[in-house]
């Protein structure tokens, strides 16, 4: 697997990333989906990575600075033939590293808190972040769970 720097200009990027919004509809309602499209993943604050084997992209993890100490986590998406091969924590894995080498003292997250979610839950505590209140812009939401983890 290789995980590179993405300018998300690739079809299968598209596809991904539709397939990530459509998935976001089917567990919590427009209000409280967060995840960025196509567009907003462009902004110059963000950096988006993608991992590939050969010519298959496995999946996809944005970072997000919200400041000079602090990083968001987004658009963390395996594709569907790709989930429980570990792509998910490669992807994770490389982005906290990045946040480390950025000089970020913490780094944080948003997801949906229904049972779908669990999977994704599970991944980042092992990976040591906890759940805590709103951060940046968002407000409280019950479709919505909060991580952090301090670096």
């Amino acid at each position: 697997m290789i995980i590179r720097l993405d300018d998300l200009r690739g079809p299968e990027i598209r596809q991904l990333l539709q397939e990530h919004l459509h998935s976001m509809t089917l567990h919590s309602p427009p209000e409280s989906i967060h995840a960025l499209d196509l567009e907003a993943l462009r902004r110059p604050e963000i950096s988006f990575w993608t991992a590939w084997e050969g010519a298959e992209l496995l999946g996809c993890g944005a970072l997000k600075e919200l400041d000079s100490r602090h990083g968001e986590l987004k658009s963390m998406r395996t594709a569907c033939q790709h989930l429980r091969k570990g792509v998910a924590r490669a992807v994770l894995d490389h982005m906290i590293a990045e946040a480390r080498r950025r000089g970020y003292a913490r780094l944080s997250l948003e997801t949906g808190s229904a049972q779908a979610f669990a999977p994704a839950h599970a991944l980042y505590m092992s990976r040591g972040f906890s759940y805590c209140g709103p951060f940046a812009q968002y407000a409280p939401d019950p479709y919505s769970s909060f991580m952090t983890k301090v670096l």
